[in-house]
């Protein structure tokens, strides 16, 4: 209907106010997006609407520097004189200049009327249609064309060159061409040859590897993707372990993997934390042991996953390397740990040391926005209990002990069993203590606490149970199954002739207990035949 709409009634729409609402709601739910994912926001946010006279200027400055000419109202810009004028048209993707297929994908390179003077030239302003936003010109009634925007605002903010242009692999050509071209042309005077110096071309997302498109019908937002598979710190580890510049694969595999490897960044986390908590320096032994040399070991590690990072980062911006180097820290400390607590006899794990590690995947986690811990922070930072406050904290887990003393208190002048006062336990661990967003893990005679989202426990627990559910239902199918087959042979064995009926040829009469007495004649048999 819409469309029909559009159509037949598409070109009375002159009101501005109508196009920039409808923009606002997208521009208003993209900031939302970027904040549930952790993006910061920017320094500066441009509309093209609000830089007009800018784009304007800007291309009248390419047409006095002779690189570009009016045409029925619209401007095109003229390829040929820039490369007249000692410029390179196409840097980007020079093999596709020309190239009829790609050239249809933008409608402003498409020829149109006669208005080029050349195949590759493409529009700067288009002269106004109906039912199109148009704005006052030296060439009348317009707006500006696809590209003219992007180079205009960028100049007037950064000024005559880009260190870093990012965009999408699909845009090198003819988008960023063209942005290129206008700006060198605009600078041209200046002696600009390059307005950017890097470019960095994102692969295309894929799901469940074919590439995202609404066409197939395979299309998904931010917002339903946080909202099925995905928290924004899992979309964020998804990210930064794809190569940037390369397709990325999206579909449930890649959403269990970033919740296994957020699992094992929140247990390393919580497990330091653990040792923090109980190893108090003035009563143990600051001395690493060199028996072992388990601590040096682990020094080395630390080192060694600082140095791989660097090299990765180094390295083309390599983030899913930088990853594994800091993955593969999270398990040679978690390693050290189990080795160290395993042997109570032993020599104690030294805190300050996976402190270091810790500390160390935090600061990296921080850079590539999986953490929102703050700097004297261990973690990813953000929980509630971290930015409660001490009173309002302390509250929750004095009011929750209170009533499991009173519960165990009550229990035991009743005479209670153990069996009872243990449920009882387990009923603090896995519902009071989960709400508040502790995690209480049972290690042979002790228990440790961790603390946890308490979503990230509820949903846990939900997993457990519904695996434990379906663990049930197999057991109940597979013994209704065995009772099926087991009413089966009896109902084959009920249809079966009885003993006198398949004898009949051989015996004629029977005993009480079914054995035969009389052939087939009717001669009594001198012994029992045993069937």
């Amino acid at each position: 209907m819409g469309d029909l709409l559009d159509k037949q009634q598409g070109h009375t729409v002159t009101d501005k106010d109508i196009y920039r609402q409808h923009a606002a709601r997208y521009e208003s739910e993209f900031l939302e997006d970027m904040d549930a994912l952790g993006c910061r926001r920017p320094d500066v946010m441009t509309r093209v609407s609000e830089y007009m006279t800018e784009i304007v200027e800007y291309i009248q400055t390419i047409m006095s520097n002779k690189m570009a000419y009016e045409s029925s109202g619209s401007v095109h810009f003229d390829t040929q004189a820039f490369r007249g004028a000692g410029h390179v048209y196409g840097k980007l993707n020079p093999w596709a200049v020309g190239s009829a297929a790609l050239a249809a994908d933008d409608p402003d390179t498409r020829q149109g009327n006669g208005e080029k003077r050349h195949p590759t030239d493409f529009a700067l302003w288009k002269a106004a249609k109906p039912g199109e936003p148009s704005w006052d010109s030296p060439w009348g009634q317009g707006r500006p064309g696809w590209h003219i925007e992007c180079s205009a605002m960028a100049s007037r903010i950064i000024g005559e060159q880009l260190d870093i242009h990012s965009g999408g692999e699909d845009l090198r050509f003819p988008h960023h061409d063209n942005e290129l071209a206008q700006a060198e042309a605009h600078y041209h005077t200046c002696g600009c040859q390059q307005w950017v110096n890097y470019f960095l071309h994102t692969g295309h997302l894929s799901i469940e590897g074919l590439k995202m498109s609404k066409s197939l019908k395979n299309f998904i937002t931010i917002r339903e993707a946080l909202a099925s598979d995905f928290t924004g710190r899992q979309l964020r580890l998804m990210f930064a372990l794809s190569p940037w510049d390369r397709p990325m694969q999206y579909g449930q595999q890649a959403a269990d993997e970033m919740k296994a490897k957020e699992s094992l960044f929140r247990n390393f986390f919580q497990n330091v934390e653990v040792v923090m908590r109980q190893h108090q320096t003035v009563k143990h032994t600051s001395k690493w042991d060199e028996g072992d040399g388990k601590e040096r070991g682990l020094a080395k590690n630390i080192q060694q996953a600082q140095q791989r990072v660097h090299e990765a980062l180094l390295d083309n911006l390599n983030s899913k390397a930088a990853l594994d180097a800091l993955l593969d820290l999270v398990k040679d400390t978690n390693k050290y740990l189990a080795d160290r607590q395993g042997n109570t006899q032993g020599p104690p794990s030294q805190p300050f040391l996976v402190r270091k590690a810790a500390a160390y995947v935090t600061r990296i986690l921080s850079i590539f926005g999986i953490s929102a811990a703050a700097p004297d922070q261990l973690g990813f930072g953000g929980e509630a209990a971290a930015t409660a406050s001490a009173n309002e904290g302390a509250a929750k887990y004095l009011d929750a002990f209170a009533l499991f003393r009173d519960t165990v208190r009550s229990m035991a002048k009743s005479n209670k069993s153990a069996g009872q006062i243990l449920a009882a336990c387990d009923r603090i661990r896995d519902e009071t203590m989960l709400e508040l967003g502790v995690r209480l893990e049972d290690r042979g005679d002790e228990s440790v606490w961790k603390l946890e989202d308490p979503a990230v426990l509820r949903r846990e627990q939900q997993a457990k149970q519904q695996d434990a559910a379906e663990q049930k239902l197999k057991k109940l199918v597979s013994a209704h199954n065995k009772k099926q087959a087991e009413l089966v042979r009896l109902q084959k064995l009920v249809q079966l002739p009885s003993i006198q009926e398949a004898t009949k040829d051989k015996f004629s009469k029977f005993d009480a207990d079914l054995n035969p007495t009389h052939d087939r004649e009717g001669n009594q048999l001198d012994t029992k035949v045993l069937l």
